[in-house]
């Protein structure tokens, strides 16, 4: 079995450079990091964690907790946080809250035994909880907001500001919103940027919700939207797909009768007929930078990263009454 004192030869380096780029990578050259971990894949050797642990303080381990792994939308995040981990030797425990705020916090509690930091997709905790979370250990939050702790906003609210900026240039001043899942911190964010973009062209944003954040959902709101409305923001792309099936079912044509628009674009909201205007999220960036932001706790201040969305403009909006 190989030992940390051939992977120092094999890399052409000492044992204690071989022993930081294992145990303490960010104190390492990236050079010098790379050969040491082409030397250790080459001869196969695999870091002794506990060892790690006792002299570190560090168990190589993050905690990662999402509220669901049904929708789309946290499908990218894992996956760029699982990256981000293993571009710094380090390995996620992956919890699943099931939007359950007492889950949650258990989760919490039994990640943070092993794990070095936490990373909290969407908490549903109360601030009061996730501020003594974040007393006992490194805590970063995404998509949420509590007070000065550090977190990574998906900048969504800007985006829904800017589809209703997009349909209310086209003409719409009724415009509908179907709203997200019961407590989330988002959803609020999203739904007053809305109404102040409505109200900055004299017009209203109809709120229908909260809802949850599926294609069931979807169709069934179909039947709630109010009639003034000439255009409908939906939520995420699960709720847009699920209200363009609806409105066909209804006889109602979109953008013809309806346009059309949603707070996500992760589905396949491009390849639907028509195609559905939608917000580009870089939701695996989030993952990414929060697994950065948590291995860096202690280095540096808490803040928050805002991400920006992109406007992704489609068949599915028109003109009122007027379709292109």
């Amino acid at each position: 079995m190989p030992t940390l004192a051939d992977v120092a030869r094999e890399a052409g380096v000492s044992k204690a450079t071989a022993s930081r780029a294992m145990m303490r990578p960010d104190m390492v050259a990236a050079p010098t990091l790379e050969r040491v971990r082409e030397a250790a894949q080459r001869l196969g050797f695999q870091p002794n964690r506990a060892a790690r642990a006792l002299t570190t303080g560090r168990t190589g381990l993050l905690g990662l907790i999402v509220p669901t792994l049904a929708n789309p939308f946290f499908s990218p995040l894992v996956l760029g946080a699982q990256q981000a981990a293993e571009d710094t030797d380090s390995h996620l425990l992956l919890g699943v809250s099931e939007y359950d705020p007492e889950r949650e916090a258990v989760l919490a509690e039994r990640l943070g035994e092993q794990a070095d930091g936490l990373v909290l997709v969407a908490p549903v905790g109360d601030d009061r909880t996730l501020r003594a979370l974040a007393r006992r250990r490194p805590v970063v939050l995404v998509d949420r907001r509590v007070g000065r702790l550090p977190a990574v906003v998906l900048d969504t609210a800007s985006g829904t500001a800017e589809l209703v900026h997009h349909l209310a240039r086209l003409g719409h001043r009724d415009i509908a919103y179907l709203s997200g899942p019961p407590g989330s911190w988002a959803d609020r964010e999203r739904r007053s940027a809305g109404e102040e973009a409505a109200a900055a062209h004299d017009g209203r944003l109809h709120v229908r919700g909260p809802l949850p954040p599926t294609y069931d959902a979807g169709v069934a709101a179909a039947r709630d939207l109010p009639p003034a409305a000439t255009a409908v923001v939906a939520y995420n792309s699960y709720l847009a797909l699920g209200l363009l099936h609806g409105l066909g079912a209804a006889g109602l044509r979109v953008p013809e009768d309806l346009s059309l628009a949603a707070a996500d674009d992760l589905t396949a909201l491009g390849a639907t007929d028509p195609p559905v205007t939608a917000l580009d999220v870089p939701v695996a960036e989030a993952g990414a930078l929060a697994v950065s932001r948590v291995l860096q706790a202690g280095t540096r201040p808490a803040a928050t990263t805002r991400l920006a969305t992109r406007l992704q403009p489609r068949g599915s909006t028109t003109r009122p009454g007027h379709p292109d």
